[in-house]
């Protein structure tokens, strides 16, 4: 079932199942008229608007009180231009439909982050990204958008058009308008090798400029209550594919990495004192592999196991610092954490509200299993990323608040001056946008 799915009495929940919201009503438009109509319609009524993709988000982003419209409808590729490279695809299209579908084509996105459930609206709005030295979020592979904004108009953008919104609505929050369509950059499908190997922790942090420098897209998963990690390198490769078996794929990516998983965290979640042998088994249970296939059968893999998650960049040379502090945290607190530490990197980016927006970051991601307290592992973590200046994923647990990032993003303003330009009566508005960008 996805998380789309409403529940009782017209309740929306989230995928991580720690947001819900009961919209006056729900729109699924079949076509950008309809939503424009919609849209119009809500602002006679005197509602709110929110989009929401499949509910990947893990705070209230998308929850609103007023119309909720859902993009099911609004899937598919409108066209792919093979001279510029670039594919416009509508805005509620899966990005593992999209990921097939370019395939099929001979044509790749550049970089994608590890989970492919996600609306392309609702990924690219929210900062969605992977790993990369020098490719950044999907996000930033942006070439145009068209939105539907408060006065039901749809506004097109890009580069050379509407500049100054381009550079906002790419990660725009769902606070600018409706995203109907996104024109990604493309280029011909190519292969990857990605190289899996356990690691000490005291080594990925010694060397971590060199596994940066020396690696297309290099991130690293710290089991907490051990100084283990798995490593993840993947570089560009001339061939041939060498898929990882059926067998093998089930037996590590779905039974060890999903279903004993799963089994491991219940038992966690029943008797927290079991967490560090629990973790000191899953370190050792992934063994290395090497294999080579095409982009996303490399950068994304299945989540079945439910979780909450928080996160934050911090820039690139603070990144073994706040690790190190992290790690010690974990070790004083009596804290029981049964999902490992997920650590990635992106290059600066030009998107006003890009969490690498100007300066090269390292992400660092914790994680609880669906159903256990994270409050605590949570605010002492948030604590130390916000002493680095970090800025959260727009779509993760945090608590920060307008005033905070006004101190972290330089262009905070331009943003806020734009939404009062497009939004002013603020039908885009819901309860975090108030917290996050000011009333």
């Amino acid at each position: 079932m996805s998380s789309t799915a409403s529940g009782k009495n017209g309740t929306w929940r989230n995928w991580g199942g720690n947001v819900s919201a009961r919209p006056a009503r729900e729109v699924t438009p079949a076509s950008v008229d309809e939503l424009a109509a919609a849209v119009r319609q809500a602002a006679e009524d005197g509602l709110r608007v929110k989009a929401v993709g499949t509910g990947h988000s893990f705070t209230s982003i998308a929850a609103t009180d007023g119309v909720l419209i859902r993009p099911q409808l609004l899937t598919g590729i409108r066209k792919i231009d093979r001279d510029a490279m670039t594919v416009t695809v509508e805005a509620g299209t899966p990005l593992k439909r999209l990921n097939v579908a370019l395939a099929r084509e001979g044509l790749s996105l550049t970089n994608m982050g590890d989970i492919m459930e996600q609306t392309v609206s609702g990924a690219t709005s929210t900062g969605t990204h992977g790993t990369g030295r020098d490719s950044a979020s999907i996000a930033a592979q942006i070439k145009a958008l068209e939105l539907v904004t408060a006065d039901g108009s749809v506004l097109t953008c890009s580069e050379k058009e509407n500049p100054e919104v381009f550079a906002a609505a790419r990660i725009g929050l769902g606070a600018l308008g409706v995203v109907t369509a996104i024109t990604f950059a493309v280029e011909p499908l190519f292969l990857l090798t990605a190289r899996e190997e356990p690691m000490p922790f005291e080594q990925v942090l010694a060397d971590f400029d060199e596994l940066w420098a020396e690696n297309e897209h290099f991130e690293f998963y710290w089991f907490p209550h051990t100084g283990s990690t798995n490593t993840k390198r993947n570089n560009r490769s001339a061939g041939p594919a060498q898929p990882v078996g059926q067998v093998k794929g089930w037996f590590e990516d779905e039974f060890l990495s999903n279903g004993v998983f799963q089994v491991a965290n219940w038992v966690g979640r029943a008797v927290p004192a079991t967490i560090p042998s629990i973790a000191r088994i899953s370190s050792r249970a992934l063994s290395a592999r090497t294999y080579t296939d095409i982009p996303y059968k490399v950068f994304t893999s299945p989540r079945r196991v439910r979780f909450v998650e928080m996160e934050f960049a911090v820039p690139r040379e603070a990144v073994v610092a706040t690790l190190r502090e992290l790690k010690t945290m974990v070790e004083r607190s009596g804290l029981r954490v049964s999902f490992p530490v997920e650590v990635r990197t992106a290059p600066a980016d030009d998107i006003t509200l890009s969490t690498a927006s100007g300066r090269d970051s390292a992400y660092i991601a914790v994680h609880m299993f669906r159903g256990t307290p994270y409050q605590r592992y949570f605010t002492a973590a948030e604590r130390i990323f916000t002493a680095h200046e970090g800025r959260p994923h727009w779509g993760k647990v945090h608590t920060r608040d307008a005033e905070y990032f006004s101190q972290v993003y330089p262009r905070f303003g331009e943003f806020t001056a734009l939404r009062d330009r497009l939004d002013p009566e603020r039908r885009f508005q819901n309860d975090y946008l108030r917290r996050v960008l000011g009333a």
